[in-house]
């Protein structure tokens, strides 16, 4: 497995090497590479974080993993006592009916709980287990739009000649005042 890895990894390194021909001295143009913000919906849904990568914002991605982390670890909370209980309820059901072979085998912080308990709280942790299941799709969903609306905001044109000016009018052939909304979204200078 770790050749297999290692001649993946040779091939990917020397498909990204460009040789450069000393012998013409054409100029290459300078390409500015054009964002895409589909491609941060799609790397983000793959892994999440990748959109946040693409985008540059570093900053999102602990954040990303801090907040998929959290229902994480309550499904693995709820998933481990989930089967606990369950494995004593049956064990309990056994019991009754006349099997005690598994009573032994109980978790001992369930071992004084009568079958009723029991059942509730595995009903209870089962329940759990699939809410943390149902945050985490949210969560990462929430990676995903996060990692486009950025993307799409990467390009937004925010500097000071952008403005919006609301100044009293007064128009004379009517004999009427009222607002002028005054729109100014770009500054052209002659250089």
């Amino acid at each position: 497995m770790r050749g297999l890895f290692f001649i993946f990894f040779w091939v990917a390194l020397q498909l990204g090497v460009v040789a450069q021909d000393s012998t013409t001295r054409e100029s290459i143009p300078f390409s500015v590479r054009q964002h895409i913000p589909s491609k941060a919906t799609k790397r983000s849904a793959l892994i999440p974080g990748w959109g946040q990568a693409y985008n540059k914002q570093y900053w999102k991605i602990p954040l990303v993993y801090g907040v998929l982390a959290i229902p994480a670890a309550t499904y693995q909370y709820n998933a481990d006592l989930y089967q606990k209980t369950k494995f004593a309820y049956e064990a309990r059901f056994k019991e009754a009916n006349g099997d005690p072979s598994l009573v032994n085998k109980i978790d001992p912080a369930l071992k004084n709980l009568s079958i009723g308990t029991l059942q509730s709280y595995r009903n209870i942790f089962r329940k759990d287990r699939d809410y943390s299941i149902m945050w985490i799709i949210l969560a990462w969903g929430l990676n995903v739009v996060d990692a486009t609306v950025s993307g799409h905001l990467k390009e937004f044109d925010v500097n000071n000649n952008l403005s919006f000016k609301i100044q009293p009018q007064y128009q004379p052939q009517f004999k009427q005042a009222g607002l002028s909304l005054q729109f100014h979204l770009k500054e052209h200078q002659t250089k």
